[in-house]
């Protein structure tokens, strides 16, 4: 087992574990850590946790020593700074017309380098701009293409649900979402009503997946035949979570409903459990296979801490 301890650079980004070494660490600790980019500062989120040596990747970095104030100072007097840059490099990039949008800034720690993080409907060329940059800020430079989803998580915000944006404030890596997610949860294919900010579909999709994936295993489908206390009927909705059936039954030229628990079901003839798509507009359902395409781009690009 190899003892390790788990950091985080943002407030709300991936965990990265490294060897503590002999350091005594605590939770909210800051530290400083050597990492492929230099050394970084960051914040101690778990203190202590043994894994599997199988687990630890090849050369897993140290934990270079515990912050100083005099480290905090350093971080946060070139923080202070970031605004200033972000207004400069908005000059530079109206002087040269390239077409990309900025977002935010970052300086590392000690100043060593200058991250710009930008949108873009394409390739950029900023060489450049890379150039008069340097001569400006005199230390090494970085323009970093992000998606909309890393975007919006910069920028934070509230959802339709009214709270805080869960990327700004607890999410820390991405998960790919899926349309079968909106389909097996009963929720409307409109693209409008099942995305987020970032304009592709809304993380929370994926939070109850599990228990909707295990529960479907075994309700029947709308269009199934059921035997019940109240005789045979066909299934016509599923409240899934609730584990309920409404079943529609035959009496002669009488049709009426009647709502059933599924422990009191017997399924005579099951059919799949799947929304019925042909209520949705073709373009609505062109729309969501579009935004599904573009989602797992954006995850497989999306910003990496270190």
């Amino acid at each position: 087992m190899k003892k390790v301890t788990g950091v985080r650079f943002k407030k709300v980004g991936k965990i990265y574990f490294f060897d503590p070494g002999d350091l005594k660490m605590e939770k909210d600790m800051n530290v400083i850590v050597d990492t492929a980019m230099g050394q970084e500062y960051g914040t101690v989120v778990i203190p202590e946790k043994e894994i599997d040596d199988s687990e630890v990747t090849d050369g897993l970095k140290k934990v270079i020593r515990i912050a100083t104030e005099k480290d905090k100072k350093i971080r946060d007097d070139f923080k202070a700074k970031e605004n200033e840059a972000m207004k400069i490099c908005e000059e530079k990039v109206a002087k040269h017309k390239l077409d990309m949008k900025l977002i935010d800034v970052e300086y590392k720690y000690d100043g060593s380098k200058l991250i710009f993080y930008f949108t873009a409907d394409g390739r950029i060329d900023f060489r450049e701009l890379v150039k008069d940059l340097a001569a400006v800020f005199r230390t090494r430079i970085e323009l970093r293409q992000i998606g909309v989803r890393d975007e919006v998580r910069r920028m934070c915000g509230n959802g339709m649900c009214g709270r805080q944006l869960c990327c700004c404030s607890f999410l820390s890596n991405f998960e790919t979402v899926s349309i079968k997610m909106a389909k097996e949860q009963n929720l409307s294919l409109n693209p409008s009503k099942i995305s987020g900010m970032c304009g592709r579909l809304m993380c929370c999709l994926k939070y109850e997946e599990e228990v909707y994936t295990e529960k479907l295993k075994r309700i029947p489908g709308i269009g199934s035949i059921v035997k019940t206390s109240e005789g045979t009927g066909e299934v016509t909705s599923v409240e899934t979570l609730k584990e309920i059936l409404r079943v529609k039954y035959k009496d002669g030229d009488e049709v009426y409903f009647k709502k059933h628990e599924l422990k009191d079901v017997v399924v005579i003839k099951a059919t799949e459990n799947i929304t019925d798509m042909s209520l949705e507009s073709d373009e609505n359902i062109k729309e969501l296979e579009e935004l599904e395409k573009l989602d797992k781009i954006d995850i497989n690009n999306s910003e990496g801490e270190i």
